[in-house]
């Protein structure tokens, strides 16, 4: 896949995104920001945008055909499901990376990022093995 492809995004069917008016919505930041990640990276080159669909569409269905009934539904935990099958399928990931920095990022305050000096160049806030 060449970089710079831009991430074709289903208007309807299981796997498109929801939308008001034609418009992306999204409940949360952190939605957006698993929106962002996933098109950059495909933008990148980092994966095929089929492959993407395909994983997320098998997530989809398997949480519709497994569910309990007291199970709220989040399209946005799907995709970033998805983009996890996708960078673990293809080597870019192991397994093992994604459950220490999810571990690592759920322990962090909220609002961590705004309680010090705001150049946003918090990468010392990051561990040096991520």
């Amino acid at each position: 896949m060449s970089a710079g492809a831009l991430a074709p995004l289903a208007l309807d069917g299981p796997g498109a995104p929801p939308r008001a008016n034609g418009e992306l919505v999204f409940a949360e930041p952190w939605e957006s920001r698993a929106f962002g990640m996933a098109v950059a990276l495909h933008d990148a080159g980092a994966f095929d945008w089929p492959a993407f669909q395909a994983a997320l569409i098998a997530r989809i269905g398997a949480w519709e055909a497994d569910r309990s009934g007291d199970e709220i539904w989040s399209y946005y935990v799907h995709w970033l499901g998805a983009l996890e099958d996708v960078l673990v399928t293809d080597g870019t990931l192991g397994n093992r990376d994604i459950t220490e920095r999810a571990g690592w990022l759920a322990a962090r305050p909220a609002g961590h990022d705004h309680d010090r000096e705001h150049g946003h160049g918090h990468g010392h806030d990051v561990p040096a093995d991520h």
